[in-house]
């Protein structure tokens, strides 16, 4: 399997430890920049949609299976794929934003917890089912 990132997380945000836990606290807008060769694939992304932004958590440690909650050393030890921690087997991270600007290959985003440099491995758009 091989990943290819489709741009890179333009941020204020340059720590972990400065990083909020999730998007909703405390998150900031930041610049997506998409690779230039990829800028047909934008086509239809407005300002106001709800995306997902697919990351590749490059500062995550891989080898951590199991961790406390919320770095909370009281809560009991749990599994990381039944939590949302960065250290993990693949360190996806996922990020429902609002886009905000677009400027050609560059999309402002936000709120968002990643920190800058962080790949970019896809957009997704939020799909929303209605009522028939």
């Amino acid at each position: 399997m091989m990943l290819h990132p489709v741009g890179i997380v333009r941020s204020p945000i340059k720590t972990q430890a400065a990083a909020p836990k999730q998007g909703h606290e405390g998150g900031v807008d930041a610049w997506l920049e998409v690779d230039q060769s990829l800028i047909d694939a934008l086509d239809g992304v407005s300002v106001g949609d709800e995306v997902i932004v697919i990351t590749w958590l490059h500062e995550a440690k891989r080898d951590v299976l199991k961790v406390h909650p919320r770095d909370n050393r009281n809560a009991v030890l749990r599994g990381v794929f039944a939590t949302r921690s960065q250290d993990r087997p693949n360190p996806l991270g996922l990020h429902p934003v609002t886009v905000k600007q677009i400027a050609g290959n560059r999309l402002l985003v936000g709120p968002i917890e990643a920190i800058d440099n962080t790949p970019v491995i896809d957009i997704k758009p939020v799909l929303r089912r209605f009522p028939a």
